[in-house]
């Protein structure tokens, strides 16, 4: 038997990063793709008659590092089976490591056991990535961080804040007070206020158990008399939390009022609420695509392809993706 060269074990070992994308999020694939120097891969992704999804690889993915883009937007069912059976088709092809990329991690807001008898479809949904074969999980501002102790496997939780903190520094007027909408945002609006070096405030609400979506907001804890006020949440969904919080900022004496999110779901009369609400500007990333009818004047939608392509060659190149951004893009 011949011996082995080093030359030959170095092209042995060489790994290959591809890149795929569900139908949900073809847009920000094509732009991650970019800003990483190559091309998405090709997916034939079809429906049959009676609604089952087809997936099928048009080019081999044995021993590839496979990343495999899907956000779970409308409709929510579809675009996670989708997902699931393209990372069933990326292991049944030899993939050597499925990395799903979900910039919005459906069923969040579905973290605990409120009442009896009640799912925990996070957790479900966490148990169905891992058993189609996922071996890592790459998102962006889940709802709640241990979310992440629903997996088996790594988690990186890539936050859209320093994106929403660079615009709102440059484009927002006046003089500035962070407000989380409720207390489980306090975190997040802590981190935004230390980035832009404003004070913070936040509201009392208390959420209806037995209506969906319904929020009563009650005081203003914090001095926002005057001031330019900018609501920081995760998701802004049918906007009934950013509505009333707004006039309630408004009521105590609220100059101006910006509400900034990761995820602009937008659901149901979310645009006709934001329209006659007392918001400035409305801005989100493009975790979840925003289509043309529901982007008003409002409404300003950045990119966070970078953050994830970053996040994406320090996955492949084995790097620290905490370190990568200076413990700034991990919550």
């Amino acid at each position: 038997m011949s011996a082995v060269t080093p030359k030959m074990v170095e092209t042995l070992g060489r790994r290959h990063l591809m890149l795929f994308s569900g139908r949900a999020s073809q847009d920000l694939a094509t732009e991650v793709a970019h800003h990483l120097g190559i091309e998405c891969g090709d997916v034939d992704l079809r429906d049959f008659a009676n609604g089952e999804t087809y997936a099928r690889f048009q080019e081999s993915v044995r021993g590839t590092d496979a990343f495999v883009m899907q956000t779970h937007s409308a409709p929510v069912n579809e675009r996670i089976m989708e997902l699931l059976i393209m990372i069933d088709a990326l292991k049944r092809g030899s993939a050597k490591r499925i990395s799903a990329v979900v910039p919005y991690y459906g069923y969040s807001r579905q973290d605990k056991k409120g009442r009896s008898r009640e799912p925990i479809a996070a957790k479900l949904l966490a148990d169905l990535l891992d058993v189609a074969g996922a071996d890592r999980i790459i998102t962006i501002d889940l709802h709640s961080g241990q979310i992440q102790g629903f997996f088996d496997g790594p988690v990186d939780h890539l936050t859209a804040l320093p994106v929403l903190a660079d615009y709102i520094r440059e484009n927002e007027p006046g003089e500035l007070v962070v407000v989380a909408p409720d207390a489980g945002r306090v975190k997040s609006a802590e981190k935004l206020a230390g980035m832009l070096g404003q004070p913070l405030a936040f509201l009392h609400k208390r959420r209806s158990r037995e209506v969906a979506n319904q929020v009563d907001v009650h005081e203003v804890i914090g001095d926002v008399d005057g001031r330019h006020c900018v609501m920081i949440d995760d998701i802004i969904d049918t906007a009934g939390t950013i509505v009333k919080g707004a006039e309630v900022l408004v009521a105590n004496g609220a100059q101006r009022v910006t509400a900034a999110a990761t995820h602009g779901i937008f659901s149901g009369g979310a645009i006709d609420r934001l329209k006659n609400a007392p918001l400035a500007e409305i801005v989100v990333t493009n975790t979840v695509p925003v289509p043309d009818e529901k982007r008003i004047d409002k409404i300003v939608v950045l990119s966070i392809a970078r953050i994830v392509a970053d996040a994406i060659r320090a996955v492949f190149e084995d790097a620290s993706v905490s370190e990568m951004f200076n413990d700034q893009n991990q919550v």
